[in-house]
């Protein structure tokens, strides 16, 4: 299961998900209404947690110029991850990405290796919860997070990117 964030879920570490489901299982979906959440990332603020839904080969005609983040595994527990191209380093969402040790917030990673896979949209793999390392420029920012487990082998491999 996956353990840290501080309430009952039905998420476990490494599992695969629709985006449906996680947004159920985050408390986003309620029996009478559906959440229309579009984003990459979503802020909760009562669970201070925020959740990114990354998906690591992007095509250029799925995704805009400004939407092509550069997400992907350094090694098998660091992650390099830019945040949304208007997101800066003083804002108060970059702030708290900066500050996310500090301030006791969570971060949740999902991941995918592509938008679709044989006509289907592709799930995401929850990789759990990451802390802050270390970050580079402004809007985007690029922030490295550090996992506290390790990414499954099946993804490590298409997450890697060879420098």
């Amino acid at each position: 299961p996956l353990e840290g964030l501080g309430s009952e879920h039905p998420l476990e570490l490494h599992g695969t998900y629709t985006m449906n489901m996680i947004l159920s299982a985050i408390g986003r979906h309620k029996v009478d209404k559906r959440d229309s959440f579009r984003e990459g990332v979503l802020y909760l603020p009562e669970q201070q947690t925020d959740v990114f839904f990354i998906t690591l080969n992007k095509s250029e005609s799925d995704y805009t110029e400004t939407t092509l983040y550069d997400d992907y595994a350094i090694n098998e527990t660091l992650f390099h991850w830019q945040s949304q191209s208007r997101t800066t380093d003083t804002s108060p969402t970059g702030q708290r990405y900066i500050n996310q040790r500090k301030h006791k917030g969570k971060v949740l990673l999902f991941a995918r290796a592509y938008k679709q896979e044989d006509g289907f949209t592709s799930l995401y793999t929850c990789l759990g919860l990451a802390d802050y390392v270390s970050h580079k420029g402004s809007a985007p920012i690029s922030v490295v997070w550090e996992l506290r487990d390790g990414i499954p082998g099946r993804l490590l491999g298409v997450a890697s990117k060879a420098e």
